[in-house]
């Protein structure tokens, strides 16, 4: 029992599954940052009756767990990931819990919050625009309990914190993780997302919020995609740019092709509204629609003449192909026969006999020591 949080949570961290994310021996829907979050959190946690935000929950641990402890409702909750919100719902649902509501990473997820319980996001840019966030909108007094695994975390986390906070603390280390807390938001905290970048070279302004890949850059596989976009179909109706991130390739794909309607689908809210930024910024509204989708499951089978696939080749910290199969198999799936997927993918990874078993006959477009770029028709 913890003393200090008045519940005995163990039953309920030990029934979170990740389910409808990934499941693997090696993947876990709860870890140690989250049971010390929740502990360093007890006595803040103990005071509020309302004004609890949790951002970043992996698959429900950090909700549930709160809420079980401290008998809490009405907690507002945000996760980039679409697979960890619906991992959090059907967590709830399984347990017989509720309390808790999803939001955008907007003003309304933190307005007059007192307590924000934070998994530390990776990405610097990304804990840049959720500090900036929660110290323009929450409570003056508002308390954030900030987490995460020791080896992915750095002190420029203190700094990016420091920005937007008068007093941040590192607490001691448990299990290979630690918490920071913050406090006292600066008044003149500045909120500069979503940022915008002009690609000269290509033609086209990118958009990026802090949480999405590569920034307002282009990552290296999304170029030595694009060096192919001549060589791609012409003559196109429909095509899906899966995992779209910032909305490169679709942005650049419906500029090639005039009469075509591109679909840029991603399970990330931060890449879905750099995407939806990115279109807007570029004068596509009408032509690419950007939409937030575990995979293509908006899309009806067999509709798609082209997909075009950047796959992710971790799932959170863990290297795993789950994500690039289970993409694989969406792209077999929507496309009409005949339709091409292109694919880039990590060299190393050598996905060609999956492509060839999955979706259908696969050739070598080009390849070097870091990337090969792949085209598989779909059979008929």
């Amino acid at each position: 029992m913890d003393e200090a949080a008045g519940h005995d949570d163990t039953d309920v961290l030990a029934d979170l599954r990740r389910y409808p994310d990934l499941e693997a021996p090696n993947l876990h829907a709860v870890d140690a940052s989250d049971r010390l979050i929740l502990d360093e959190a007890a006595p803040a946690l103990a005071r509020e009756a309302a004004g609890v935000v949790v951002i970043g929950d992996h698959h429900g641990a950090l909700t549930l767990g709160a809420i079980t402890r401290h008998h809490l409702d009405g907690v507002r909750t945000h996760q980039d990931r679409l697979l960890g919100e619906r991992a959090l719902q059907a967590n709830a649902e399984r347990l017989g819990l509720d309390g808790f509501t999803s939001h955008g990473l907007t003003r309304e997820l933190v307005h007059g919050a007192r307590v924000v319980l934070l998994q530390l996001p990776r990405s610097l840019d990304a804990l840049d625009e959720i500090a900036g966030l929660i110290a323009a909108h929450a409570d003056p007094e508002v308390l954030v309990v900030a987490g995460g695994r020791v080896k992915h975390m750095t002190t420029a986390m203190n700094d990016v914190l420091g920005r937007h906070f008068t007093t941040v603390q590192a607490h001691l280390a448990r299990q290979k993780s630690r918490v920071l807390t913050a406090s006292v938001p600066r008044p003149e905290t500045h909120q500069r997302w979503p940022e915008r970048r002009e690609h000269p070279d290509l033609g086209i302004t990118v958009c990026a919020h802090g949480g999405a890949f590569a920034g307002t850059g282009i990552d290296i596989g999304t170029r030595a995609l694009l060096q192919h976009l001549d060589a791609m179909p012409q003559d196109l109706a429909s095509a899906i740019d899966l995992g779209c991130g910032t909305g490169v390739l679709a942005v650049l794909l419906a500029r090639a092709n005039e009469h075509v309607t591109v679909t840029a689908a991603d399970e990330s809210a931060a890449a879905v509204a750099s995407a939806r930024a990115t279109v807007a910024a570029n004068g596509l509204e009408g032509r690419v629609v950007v939409v937030r989708a575990d995979g293509a499951e908006t899309t009806p089978g067999a509709s798609a003449d082209l997909v075009l696939l950047n796959p992710p080749f971790h799932v959170g910290a863990a290297v795993h192909d789950g994500v690039a199969r289970t993409l694989f198999a969406e792209a077999a799936r929507v496309l009409k026969p005949g339709g091409e997927l292109w694919a880039v993918w990590n060299s190393h990874l050598r996905y060609r006999p999956t492509l060839e078993r999955v979706v259908g006959p696969t050739r070598q477009a080009s390849r070097d020591s870091k990337f090969t770029v792949t085209v598989s028709t779909r059979r008929g």
